[in-house]
């Protein structure tokens, strides 16, 4: 055995370290940044009751109810939760790809301005 091999086996193992690190490089680069809302849900309100995300973006709500049993429904995404009051409850979703709007609500009954208590998702390019 020459003295040639060993370096050979450590400059292949050093390139193949390198290649990999770049290709994981590169596929944490492509993926997009969560999206982090924090919402509260009060009667017969959410605040923030417009909420913006990037087309095709993953998003987090960090959603707090501050005074009743709220429901959480996003109809259109087959996304529900239940909102225990003084507990943050985490939605997670992936935006749609197509640009528009979105309708959430409670879906919880929680008084007389319950029909009032929605808001919408606006989906930007």
């Amino acid at each position: 055995m020459n003295g040639t091999q060993p370096r050979r086996r450590f400059v292949s193992g050093a390139l193949a370290l390198l290649a990999g690190g770049w290709f994981a490089r590169r596929a944490t680069a492509a993926a997009p940044a969560e999206q982090v809302i924090e919402v509260t849900a009060r009667r017969f309100f959410y605040r923030p009751n417009e909420i913006t995300v990037k087309a095709g973006a993953p998003v987090v709500l960090k959603i707090t109810s501050v005074d009743f049993f709220h429901g959480f429904s996003v109809p259109d995404l087959k996304l529900r939760a239940d909102l225990p009051p003084g507990e943050v409850t985490t939605v997670r979703f992936t935006a749609p790809k197509q640009k528009g709007e979105i309708k959430f609500l409670c879906d919880n009954f929680c008084g007389d301005g319950h029909e009032e208590m929605h808001g919408r998702f606006i989906v930007s390019a």
